[in-house]
């Protein structure tokens, strides 16, 4: 019969830069069978915003894990993304919100205009909201900020999975490309859109929903002009839009309809000259905003989402695998929420897998059980919502569109409970 050993090490954990006092933390750091293969505790998948979150929630809860990511680094790229009070809410919880603060503006409100420039409505968030927080983040800095407060030997870079493989005793076997192996008592999945472990767990590919969408991020070393607010410009199956991140940078994007993704193209000359042909008519402050952006960082994304169907779709967990954030329930930007919805599925689960692990009552797999019924009716129907307002805001019909512009918008919208899925109560860790 295989016999196992254990070394457990028991230690002070203190995060690299910026560490918020010291925790008694723990993690199964080595653990050979007879067959050789390492054991961890807790392996997660991914480090992006989920799994970084994730890992950080844990370790302020006294767990350690290990964060397995397929790049040789962080990967950086990308823009930014706009975090709202929810968001904003959660990172204060795990200790870095005020550190991102400090480089990020805090954004007053929002105006929407029309192709011509037309200025259809104004809104300012506060007095909608007075507890509203509103940034748009540098998905870059959000990274590097997370991932320096993780202990040094969290993250393992170059560890692409390969192959998932459930064991008898409920432990996951992941075997990485290098031909490595590992044993894994819980695995979480953060593994983003195209995610491996959900595929594995009996979910489907997220579905294109129609519409793609161009973004880049405008610099300007001697600053930007622009205050601090959201500007939308509504066409016919066009639509696009800013905000000011920092007092250099401005974030844009340009959504259009197409009837599939199309071919991906990685060259970013020709992407950023395909993003200004489509709003080559529009308000010039639009095109010189995208010609003040550096080539590498403009991007072209299909959008994609999964709708989590009760009774149809596999739950959030299968036995010790659990799936967070884009892995689980991919969904639209069209309410900012992603991200945000990401960060609450992190510091939620991280409290009922810690109280699991410490306490073992309940189980992990019960504690799992319970994230899933909890984050469901949550995440649901922000995915449909986000889908139904994409739809909407891509109509083509000119008729249909005019009465968007000239009623609906300035006559019939109101902003404040379209911010009401930003409220969300997270106490620090």
């Amino acid at each position: 019969m295989a016999t196992t050993t254990s070394s457990f090490v028991f230690r002070n954990i203190d995060g690299f830069g910026h560490g918020i006092g010291t925790r008694r933390s723990y993690r199964v750091i080595k653990a050979q069978s007879q067959s050789g293969v390492p054991k961890e505790q807790v392996v997660i998948v991914g480090a992006g915003i989920a799994g970084l979150a994730t890992a950080l929630s844990l370790h302020r809860l006294g767990v350690q894990s290990l964060v397995l990511e397929q790049a040789e680094s962080l990967r950086t790229g990308g823009t930014s993304l706009t975090l709202f009070k929810n968001g904003w809410r959660v990172l204060d919880a795990i200790g870095v919100a005020d550190d991102l603060r400090t480089q990020f503006l805090e954004i007053q409100g929002m105006v929407v205009k029309s192709e011509d420039g037309r200025e259809l409505r104004a809104f300012n968030f506060k007095q909608e909201d007075e507890s509203q927080e509103v940034r748009a983040v540098e998905r870059k800095v959000l990274l590097e900020t997370l991932a320096s407060q993780l202990p040094r030997d969290t993250i393992q870079f170059s560890s692409q999975l390969a192959n998932i493989e459930a064991t008898s005793n409920g432990d996951t076997l992941l075997e990485l490309v290098d031909g490595s192996k590992l044993l894994a008592k819980t695995v979480i999945g953060c593994d983003g859109i195209r995610s491996p472990i959900a595929k594995w767990m009996g979910f489907p590919e997220p579905k294109y929903v129609g519409h793609c969408a161009f973004r880049g991020l405008a610099s300007y070393s001697d600053g930007q002009p622009f205050g601090p607010r959201v500007n939308y410009i509504y066409g016919r199956g066009l639509r696009a839009g800013f905000v000011p991140v920092s007092p250099t940078k401005v974030y844009w994007f340009i959504c259009f309809n197409s009837p599939s993704p199309g071919p991906k193209i990685t060259d970013s000359m020709v992407l950023k000259n395909q993003a200004k042909e489509l709003v080559k008519d529009w308000p010039s402050e639009l095109l010189n905003i995208v010609d003040s952006t550096p080539d590498d960082t403009v991007i072209k994304t299909p959008l994609v989402d999964r709708w989590l169907w009760p009774a149809i779709s596999p739950g959030a967990s299968a036995g010790r695998v659990v799936v967070v954030g884009d892995a689980w329930h991919p969904m639209t930007p069209n309410l900012g929420q992603g991200a945000c919805c990401a960060l609450e599925d992190s510091v939620v689960l991280a409290k009922k897998l810690a109280r699991a692990i410490k306490s073992e009552d309940p189980s992990v797999e019960e504690a799992f059980r319970s994230y899933g019924a909890e984050r469901w009716p949550r995440v649901f129907p922000l995915t449909i919502r986000a889908n139904l307002v994409g739809s909407a805001l891509q109509w083509e019909n000119p008729v249909v569109c005019s009465v968007r512009n000239n009623i609906v918008i300035p006559k019939l919208v109101r902003l404040q409970p379209l911010l009401e899925h930003t409220n969300f109560t997270c106490e620090s860790l």
